[in-house]
């Protein structure tokens, strides 16, 4: 069976298109939240800076900014560590079958 021929039957395999879909709509989904994170971040810069200046606590050095810049560094390891989980666990074991079924 030539390459081609190959391509086209596993482009077409219901399991991957499935995995496909489901990692594509996963990676959205994630993608999307720390868009929303991020951009909320830079709206707040642009229209309410003094709340990212404001001490945290009467005689405090750090202000509300530190904190939430932090939150969105760490918003994005934890979001890549869940994808990672996930597609080790559920997107690769997809693969894992389709490799073994059209490597006979």
């Amino acid at each position: 069976m030539r390459n081609d021929d190959k391509l086209i039957r596993i482009s077409n395999d219901p399991k991957f298109v499935e995995l496909v879909s489901r990692r594509g709509r996963f990676a959205w989904i994630l993608s999307i939240i720390m868009l929303v994170a991020y951009y909320g971040f830079i709206l707040l810069i642009a229209f309410d800076p003094s709340f990212l200046g404001t001490p945290v606590s009467d005689g405090s050095i750090t202000t509300f900014g530190i904190p939430v810049g932090m939150a969105i560094i760490f918003l994005s390891f934890i979001l890549t560590g869940i994808y990672v989980v996930r597609a080790n666990n559920e997107f690769d074991e997809l693969n894992k079958e389709i490799v073994e079924e059209y490597s006979k």
